[in-house]
């Protein structure tokens, strides 16, 4: 407007010519001419009045005129169009070809395109953003926690608020839980999935430790635990970038609402329970999922129930079980250490390193990303589980071995090879510690012979020698081909002398 009464003061105080003008104000003469034919046609003259202000001036120069856009031009309900273009695959161009097809004498593409583009810069930033339905969920934790107070000691404990939002209804999810650690990571996300219904194609969480091991812009490390929590979903963690909290947008969004219509909306509230916290916190979350966006005419649940529910992926047929995740390395009894309770692996892993999957019941042992053995956990400290396959084929043949089985080779050469053998088990404080004994006395029948071996035995029963070197040297000498200078059998009578006393005689 202040170019416009330019061109009027030089034109009708100055009397300058239009080409004049044009120059020192910088625009065209066609544009100069149709300043003074619209003033001319508006009754205006100079010195303009005082009483008409720049507005009134303007709706002189340039009357509105009625330009009512024909119902078949009209564009549709833009809410409709922008929850339609975050159902997966559905495009700007589908969009209006089926508009088309409504209204074929109304706007083409390119306006189409622009009427709607307008509309979407004024809603907020955080809605502007694009997120398909079922594609992402925003994870965090809330910077404002809840007390709750111990009802027996008086003890403060400060409960963290888990959010997990949805990318394209904002459909959010909130708890609390006692703190940040990797347990309570991996429960809060077991809760938000059962209570979406399903899993997003991605999950993006912020740079947690119990999340992200080693942040990195471009590869960060995954927890162990986060990521054996998101194969078993068949879903993707990209964490977002650090210090951008632009990435996780949504949730930064979900944060700030959910301290203002759940966590203030609690503030004068006393909580001497977890689980009393949490039943306050639902009841608060379901009214904040049922209100209505400032500039759309929906909910984030109708938005969760039309776009996001049918595009998440189904749960599997059983929750997540928490499993930690561990290094450990193979010792030369090819047997693992967790907790001070020793695990067999196959005995060719010996030395190696291999990573370790502990749930509350099992045990996974994992080389090179594939399972190779599995048991069940035990609490037991300084005991062992071996499985027998783990063993070489000389250990397996070792543990073969019992006491009676080696009784019962034994008893094959002879009565009183077995009945050495017996004596010599049972004289150990472990029958175990009489194996090598044995089966040394029973490898000396084929260096020598059988019918040797059983005499030797018989002498060494004779006169009490229950070992292995007493029998070789029996064998090496040959007394057990020499005659008995003193024969005695088990059922030989006691001798009867006037000077044997007995044992009566010192009663």
């Amino acid at each position: 407007m202040r170019k416009i009464k330019e061109v009027l003061r030089l034109k009708w105080a100055h009397k300058l010519s239009n080409r004049k003008i044009a120059k020192s104000c910088f625009i065209s003469r066609s544009t100069v001419a149709d300043y003074l034919l619209r003033a001319k046609l508006a009754g205006l003259s100079w010195p303009l009045d005082p009483e008409l202000d720049d507005a009134a001036i303007e709706n002189r120069l340039f009357p509105v005129t009625d330009k009512s856009v024909p119902a078949e031009s009209r564009m549709p309900d833009m809410d409709y169009l922008y929850r339609e273009l975050k159902r997966k695959s559905v495009t700007m161009q589908l969009v209006w070809y089926e508009y088309k097809q409504a209204n074929p004498d109304g706007y083409q593409y390119s306006q189409f395109c622009n009427l709607y583009r307008q509309w979407v810069k004024k809603l907020d930033l955080t809605l502007r953003q694009e997120h398909r339905a079922g594609k992402k969920i925003f994870i965090d934790y809330a910077g404002q926690t809840v007390s709750i107070v111990d009802p027996k000691t008086g003890e403060i404990t400060e409960a963290q608020i888990f959010l997990a939002t949805l990318g394209a209804s904002n459909y959010t999810f909130v708890e609390a839980s006692l703190s940040q650690d990797l347990p309570s990571w991996i429960k809060s996300h077991v809760h938000a999935f059962g209570f979406f219904g399903g899993v997003a194609e991605i999950l993006v969480p912020d740079n947690l430790k119990v999340g992200v091991t080693n942040p990195c812009r471009y590869e960060p490390d995954i927890n162990p635990t986060y990521q054996d929590l998101a194969e078993h979903y068949g879903t993707t963690v990209i964490p977002a970038r650090s210090r951008k909290p632009k990435d996780k947008a949504k949730v930064e969004s979900a944060v700030f609402v959910a301290e203002r219509w759940i966590l203030a909306a609690l503030r004068n509230h006393t909580f001497f329970s977890l689980n009393e916290l949490n039943r306050a916190i639902a009841e608060k979350l379901h009214h904040l999922n049922n209100r209505k966006f400032q500039k759309l005419n929906t909910t984030r649940r109708q938005l969760f129930e039309t776009i996001d529910r049918p595009a998440l992926k189904s749960l599997p047929s059983r929750p997540y079980e928490y499993a930690e995740w561990k290094k450990a390395r193979v010792n030369i009894d090819y047997h693992i250490e967790i907790f001070r309770h020793y695990y067999s692996v196959p005995y060719q892993l010996a030395r190696e390193q291999v990573d370790v999957r502990l749930t509350s019941s099992t045990v996974e042992v994992l080389f090179k990303n594939k399972r190779v053995a599995s048991h069940q956990r035990d609490y037991r400290k300084g005991a062992f589980t071996t499985l027998t396959e783990h063993m070489p084929k000389s250990h397996q043949r070792y543990l073969e071995w019992t006491p009676s089985r080696i009784i019962r080779w034994a008893e094959k050469n002879g009565p009183k090879t077995q009945r050495l053998i017996s004596r010599i088990l049972d004289s150990r404080t472990h029958p175990e510690q009489g194996y090598r004994s044995s089966l040394g006395i029973m490898r000396l029948g084929k260096a020598y012979s059988p019918e040797r071996l059983e005499a030797a035995c018989e002498r060494a029963l004779f006169i009490n020698a229950y070992s292995y070197k007493s029998v070789q040297s029996i064998l090496k000498k040959g007394l057990d081909q020499q005659p008995f200078l003193f024969e005695q059998t088990e059922n030989a009578k006691p001798l009867n002398h006037h000077n044997i006393r007995g044992k009566h005689y010192y009663q």
